[in-house]
Formats: structure tokens, C-alpha cells, sequence
């Protein structure tokens, strides 16, 4: 039984820790602002509240029936909280003389000396509590008024009031991280299709990815996975043909191998005899060929993924090439010519951009008359170059028909892939007079300092 991939982390979750880390930032700095706004404005208003009541005792009419300096004390009304300020708010109304004419609540008494006037904070009584105080005179100067507030319960007053403010924001959060949890699961829910379809997907059976990702972001993915998977199919296809044609070029040299084998075993006269085994040289010469293209195919792969292209000269590298076989078209009848500029300069790898040459110029030899004159062509153009491997074999095949050789395709198979991995082409344009036929390589020019 197949172990069970490990389970990997979610972009989702990944998502949503990102975003509440930067919410929960956020709100933090919005309930300590609230909070803190809570508390200034609750300490305005307690002010507000002090200096509103002292305006009010002000314009009350003076009345000498009031007993001078005698407290009176506020009745508990029901339904109030420990921090009202109402419970502790108190009164002190002072005469021009000094005399303490009024005296509400339970604020210890403030010492008419103490000429500081509107809001401060005093220290009174036995037990030295804070209060908030507010004193103001009148117009006329007669009448003195202080209003207190016990300011410990001005501060509870003040922490209520703000603590009300933010316990909206204590159950936001939650609420907010729910709603946002279900909200980027709505929102990936394509991605998330898209990534079970990928799973699912069986590309031997031919699968694509669909096109109901209709999403512009998805649209890039699902084209290049597409083409991928096309051009995956190609290879493979090509791979199949090649795995064939090569089963074919094989079979024909190696069946007239066992043949001929088995032919001189059984007493041939020594003029057939002779022939047997000048077709047994022929024929392993021919596995040897199609081995060596086998060789040259799968050197071009393992090259195009391990080296690094570097500047080549096309025009040295076809003059090399030119001067090895010159000796083996000699000794057909024939010649090999080179017609390159001094330099020809690509950016590739030297050792497959020679396998291909040599694929065109060993093809020119193997597949046409003797006396064929070989021409290896060059030049550039418009930030490109090319090189072609022309000959005239096409005149001479009515005179003498070549030998039974191997295929072409294998070997233009393996120049067109080098062609491939080097961003170039490989073509048969139109011969030139006096030439029949021509095989060109075009490729980008190497951009040299």
C-alpha cells in the first residue's frame, strides 16, 4: 500500500494568518485610541458637568434664611452606580467676608484662602483625598463658589465610559476573523479548483486543464500547463517515430547480417563467397552508422542539459570540418569546398553544432553519386546567420545510381533537434546553380563585444 504524501501547509491558512496578524495590529491601536479617547472625553465632561453647576448656584438668589455653614447632605436616590459622579458631587458657596454660606454634600470643606480659581485638583480632609474642583466668583465679586467631585470616582467614571467604547471593538474581532476566514475561503475557492483539477489530471488519457478557470490570473497558468502537456504529447510522438525509424534502420543491416551468415555456411563457391562477405562489410558498416546517430541523438540531449553554451565560430568550425572530409570525397571523385566569411560568431555548444555539420556533410557523401562536388556555404543577415551543405549529386543520379544506403531522416532528425535546442531552424531552401540540393542551419548571431 502507497504511503500517503505528507501533508503540506495551506495557502489559505497561510493567508488568513497574515491578514488577522495585521487586523489584530490594527485593532489593537484602535482600542487603545478609543480608550484613551474615552477617558479625555469622559474627564471633559465631569469638567463640563463642575463648571455648568457653578454657573447655575451663581444666579440663584442669596437668601439670608440659609443657614450660614451648614452642610447639607444629598439624599441616596435609588438606580445610581458606585461611580455616578452625582454621588460625590459637592457644593461650597463662600460670602466677600470668607463665611462658608453653603455647604452640599460630602467634600470635606476647601479653605476660602486657597485663591486659586477654575479647575484644579485639591487634597482634603483627614484622609488627604483628591477631589476635582472648579471655584469661580460672581460678576459683583460677593459670592464665591466652589463644586467638587471625588476623583477617584471621576476616574472609575472615565475607565466605564471607555471601557464602553471599545467592547464593541473586543467583539469585532472574533466576529471579523470568522467572516474573513469564510470570506478567503469563498475567494480561493477557484485556486483551490484549479488545484484539485491539477491532481486529478491524467495527461496520458489526453486531459487538459478546462477552461472554466475563467479568472485573469489563471488564464497564463492553465494556457502554459496546456502547452506543456502539447508539447510533452510532440515529444513523446517524436520519440515513438524516432524509436521506430531506428528499429528500421537496424533491422535491414542486421537481417542481411544473419543472412549472409548463414549463406557462408553452407559452401558457397569463393566468387560468391566474396560477395557475401563484402554485403556483411557493407551492412555492419551500416549498424555502425545508424549506432553512431543513435550516439550523436542522445549527446545532444545530455549536452542541452548540462553545458552551458558558449561563442562558437561557425566559419572555423565548417572549415575544420571541410578539410577532415576532403580525403573522403578525393577519393570518390569528388570535392569538398568552403565558402565562409572570416568569422561567423553563435552562441552554443561546439560540440553539437560539429555533430550536425558533419550529419550534413557524411549524408552528402553516403547518399550521392561519386564525383559529387560538396560546397559548405556561410554567411548573416539582419542579426542572424546561416550555414548550408550544398552538392550536385541530383545531376549525376541518372548516370550512376548509389548503393542501397540508410535513411535521411535519421540524421535531419538529429540536426533538427540541435537546431531546436540552439533557437534555430533547419530547412532545405532552393539550390543555387550548379548545386541541386542544399540543406541550411539558421541560427541568432552571438552578440560579441
Amino acid at each position: 500500500m502507497a504511503a500517503k504524501p505528507p501533508r503540506l501547509p495551506q495557502l489559505r491558512t497561510r493567508l488568513l494568518v497574515w491578514i488577522l496578524a495585521a487586523l489584530v495590529i490594527v485593532w489593537a491601536s484602535f482600542v487603545y485610541w478609543a480608550y484613551q479617547t474615552g477617558i479625555e472625553e469622559a474627564d471633559e465632561l465631569t469638567d463640563g458637568h463642575l463648571a455648568g453647576v457653578a454657573a447655575l448656584v451663581l444666579n440663584i438668589p442669596y437668601s439670608a434664611q440659609i443657614p450660614a455653614g451648614l452642610p447639607t447632605e444629598r439624599v441616596a436616590l435609588p438606580g445610581l452606580h458606585a461611580h455616578d459622579y452625582q454621588q460625590s458631587m459637592s457644593l461650597q458657596v463662600w460670602s466677600a467676608e470668607g463665611d462658608l454660606v453653603l455647604n452640599v454634600g460630602t467634600a470635606p470643606r476647601l479653605h476660602f484662602a486657597d485663591g486659586r480659581s477654575g479647575f484644579f485638583d485639591a487634597q482634603l480632609g483627614p484622609k488627604h483625598e483628591v477631589w476635582r474642583t472648579f471655584t469661580q466668583w460672581n460678576t459683583e465679586h460677593t459670592r464665591k463658589v466652589a463644586v467638587l467631585v471625588n476623583l477617584q470616582e471621576r476616574d472609575d467614571l472615565a475607565d466605564d465610559i471607555a471601557g464602553q467604547m471599545i467592547l464593541p471593538g473586543l467583539w469585532l474581532l472574533p466576529v471579523v476573523t470568522l467572516v474573513l476566514g469564510f470570506t478567503i475561503r469563498a475567494g480561493l475557492k477557484p485556486l483551490t479548483q484549479l488545484s484539485r483539477d491539477v491532481e486529478q489530471l491524467e495527461p496520458e488519457q489526453g486531459q487538459r486543464l478546462s477552461t472554466g478557470h475563467n479568472w485573469q490570473e489563471f488564464r497564463a497558468v492553465t494556457l502554459a500547463f496546456n502547452s506543456l502537456l502539447d508539447r510533452n504529447d510532440e515529444a513523446m510522438e517524436r520519440e515513438r517515430k524516432l524509436a521506430n525509424q531506428i528499429a528500421h534502420e537496424l533491422r535491414t543491416p542486421l537481417t542481411s547480417i544473419s543472412l549472409h551468415a548463414q549463406s557462408l555456411q553452407g559452401g558457397l563457391d569463393p566468387a560468391q563467397q566474396a560477395l557475401a562477405v563484402q554485403r556483411l562489410h557493407a551492412d555492419a558498416l551500416r549498424a555502425g552508422h545508424v549506432l553512431n546517430q543513435i550516439l550523436a541523438l542522445a549527446r545532444s540531449s545530455r549536452v542541452g542539459l548540462t553545458q552551458q553554451a558558449a561563442p562558437v565560430d561557425l566559419a572555423q568550425l565548417a572549415r575544420t570540418v571541410g578539410a577532415e572530409y576532403a580525403q573522403a570525397a578525393w577519393q570518390r571523385g569528388g570535392s569538398v569546398a568552403v565558402e565562409m566569411p572570416e568569422q561567423l560568431w553563435v552562441s552554443g555548444h561546439a560540440v553539437l553544432l560539429e555533430v550536425a555539420l558533419r550529419n550534413l556533410v557524411e549524408n552528402a557523401l553516403r547518399h550521392t553519386p561519386e564525383g559529387t562536388q560538396i560546397e559548405m556555404q556561410g554567411g548573416s543577415e539582419g542579426g542572424r546567420c546561416w550555414l548550408q551543405v550544398c552538392d550536385d549529386g541530383g545531376r549525376l543520379k541518372e548516370q550512376a545510381a548509389p548503393e542501397p544506403v540508410d535513411s535521411l531522416q535519421l540524421g535531419h532528425q538529429i540536426v533538427d533537434r540541435i537546431m531546436a535546442l540552439h533557437g534555430g531552424r533547419f530547412d532545405c531552401p532552393a539550390a543555387l546553380a550548379p548545386y541541386t540540393t542544399c540543406y541550411r542551419l539558421g541560427m541568432p548571431l552571438a552578440q560579441m563585444a
